[in-house]
């Protein structure tokens, strides 16, 4: 089998270091950074010179004097940064009017939401940057490690629990007590992928009675195995993907699907909506003629709301209240609530990929066309859009 192997600049009189530049977060509410200091002593080790910008990780709790100590220059100029960075990683996409200053040959490595940034896609075309998307990661076991999207997932699904005890006016564990017994919360989570099966097993520890519906049967077992009751709604035909994620439905599917998922809304305290699908904008759930058949004082957190939505008239960051009483919260990127854990471990995933093109023997950095990861998750490089979902 053969490789093509593509290099990016190299050093004067070091052929060896390739630098990464690491930016600082410009998006409202954002929280994370692409790289702990841990982190970047593993990349030095390994013959990364590393630089971040000036408050890099403030936001999580490490200190420019951190990453000095772990092996990092500290910027203040970002861009001069970028215009000598052979590799740059972010959390968010980077700003479009941000592109023109970078190296023509860099590598860049992010979320980048590719099929809603059109304009982005095309601008790093055109400014030679070879960018990968962290989203388009495939789901395997090799490229586990590198899983930006699951890891981030799975403390949303946490942090979705944790925000609807805080809120909700009872507790979630059944007690019995000398003045009578408390009963759990009921809460309803719709979609068992990462986010789902956390907010599954995170309610079940707080002791709530816990439900669950998806549209993939496979994945039942694991709803009983973490001990909530699988809601079964039978819509014919509907599968995942080759990544593992849920088919979009029919519209006749989607009718069906809210017809069944009514009366378990109906009984529950709390409703979490985890349903995306990838590409594409979330699918309507929960419309306002079910959230009538809702209690008053439920709480529908919806966790895709960022994509669209899967709960009608929910906004990103905002809490509403029907008039009869429900409550839907917009609750878009919950885990940068967290920005300790997400941090760390979206640090670990970029390392991973980093890591994986590493060539210990030549000591240097190598985008490596025919590797499978990649070839899942490059957008553009040498001037082009190579990906063929995006191009088309």
């Amino acid at each position: 089998m053969f490789f093509y192997l593509v290099k990016i600049r190299l050093k004067p009189n070091n052929a060896a270091v390739k630098t990464v530049l690491v930016p600082r977060e410009t998006q409202a509410g954002e929280t994370r950074c692409a790289l702990t200091p841990s982190d970047v002593k593993v990349l030095v080790s390994l013959g990364f010179a590393v630089r971040t910008q000036a408050g890099l990780g403030l936001s999580s709790l490490h200190t420019d004097d951190a990453y000095r100590a772990a092996g990092a220059a500290v910027v203040d100029d970002l861009p001069s940064a970028l215009s000598e960075a052979d590799l740059v990683l972010r959390v968010r996409k980077p700003p479009v009017e941000s592109v023109p200053l970078y190296n023509r040959g860099a590598f860049s490595l992010s979320f980048l939401d590719p099929f809603a940034e059109k304009p982005l896609v095309e601008a790093l075309a055109a400014a030679g940057v070879s960018a990968a998307s962290l989203e388009m990661i495939p789901r395997t076991t090799l490229a586990q490690k590198m899983d930006a999207l699951s890891s981030q997932s799975n403390l949303a699904g946490y942090a979705a629990v944790i925000l609807a005890a805080s809120r909700l006016p009872s507790i979630f564990p059944m007690l019995m007590t000398p003045a009578g017994t408390l009963n759990p919360a009921r809460v309803f989570i719709i979609g068992a992928g990462v986010a789902g099966l956390q907010a599954i097993a995170t309610a079940k520890r707080l002791g709530a009675r816990v439900e669950a519906y998806d549209t993939r049967a496979v994945v039942e077992e694991q709803v009983r195995s973490l001990g909530a009751k699988f809601v079964s709604i039978d819509l014919g035909e509907t599968g995942q993907t080759e990544q593992g994620y849920a088919k979009a439905l029919t519209p006749e599917q989607l009718e069906k699907q809210r017809a069944g998922m009514v009366k378990a809304c109906a009984l529950a305290d709390v409703v979490i909506t985890t349903a995306k699908v990838f590409g594409r904008k979330s699918p309507v759930l929960l419309t306002s003629a079910m959230l009538e058949h809702l209690r008053p004082g439920t709480f529908v957190i919806d966790l895709a709301v960022e994509s669209g939505g899967n709960v009608e008239g929910a906004r990103p960051g905002e809490t509403l209240t029907t008039p009869g009483g429900v409550h839907i919260v917009g609750a878009g990127a919950l885990e940068c609530t967290l920005p300790v854990h997400a941090s760390q471990m979206l640090s670990a995933n970029l390392t991973a990929f980093l890591t994986h093109f590493w060539d210990a023997g030549e000591k240097s950095f190598k985008l490596r066309l025919e590797d499978d990861i990649l070839k899942g998750c490059l957008l553009t490089h040498a001037g082009a859009i190579v990906h063929p979902c995006v191009r088309s």
